[in-house]
């Protein structure tokens, strides 16, 4: 069951993610680019120009593959933008974290600012109060074969992925289906929406991560829903919720639309 220590400790490290260097809060430029070597900075004579950061900061080498180097400004060596888990790969320089991100073939230079002063001014997350009744154990069911399905994002563009199961519960009588679209940091990730949408929750959706997975069960704690990263930024592309992932009743679990 959800308890307060429990919903502390989740709690205390959403609000680390976030706030970390590699949060969603410094978030300061998304470019897109194509194949090709291109000079980044802040001065307007550079191919990308970017808010933060110096004036001449170096050139993005990307290669046809989406792998992607950096050469710093007066230099010559080559740096490789490193994997990170659960993240497209990300190099830093200049007081800048660079993030080259793909989707559906199209990449993206996303920039961040590291300086403690862009989050400085963060009022925090809300949340409802913690219900343990919202902390639910679901029917784990898998799909007879995997099945390719497509999810909007928020910018537009569906995107595909591939579904292996299927998180079935009752509430107020009636059955439901969730249906986990991504796996992050090995668990399934749920996009889901309900009826306190836009009034108390993010509009577009919120993310649940299934916990305690067994062979015919998963646990469904609502008191960890939370807000995507479109939320924070619009420097950011989220999926948006299936049609089963919409659901038609309250929800008054998990974190709260940001302030302001």
């Amino acid at each position: 069951m959800s308890n307060d220590s429990d919903i502390a400790a989740w709690r205390a490290g959403r609000l680390a993610y976030l706030t970390a260097d590699d949060g969603w809060l410094n978030i300061t430029d998304r470019l897109e680019v194509s194949p090709g070597e291109w000079r980044v900075g802040r001065a307007a004579d550079n191919d990308l120009v970017i808010s933060a950061g110096p004036a001449h900061l170096g050139r993005l080498v990307l290669a046809g593959d989406g792998t992607a180097q950096f050469v710093p400004q007066g230099g010559s060596v080559a740096l490789p933008f490193l994997p990170v888990a659960d993240a497209s790969p990300q190099l830093r320089t200049g007081g800048l974290i660079l993030e080259v991100s793909a989707l559906e073939g199209a990449h993206a230079l996303r920039v961040r600012d590291c300086d403690p002063a862009n989050r400085a001014a963060f009022p925090g997350l809300r949340y409802f109060p913690c219900d343990p009744a919202w902390r639910i154990t679901a029917v784990w069911e898998a799909l007879e074969q995997p099945q390719a399905f497509q999810i909007g994002m928020v910018n537009g563009i569906a995107t595909q992925v591939t579904l292996t199961h299927r998180a079935s519960f009752r509430h107020g009588g009636h059955d439901y289906g969730l249906l986990p679209t991504h796996v992050k940091s090995g668990k399934p990730m749920f996009v889901i929406r309900d009826l306190t949408s836009r009034s108390e929750t993010y509009g577009a959706s919120r993310f649940l991560y299934g916990e305690d997975i067994a062979a015919d069960t998963i646990v469904l704690d609502f008191n960890k829903a939370f807000n995507p990263p479109c939320a924070f930024t619009d420097h950011a592309i989220c999926p948006l919720p299936p049609r089963e992932n919409i659901l038609p009743f309250r929800i008054e679990a998990g974190e709260l639309k940001p302030v302001g």
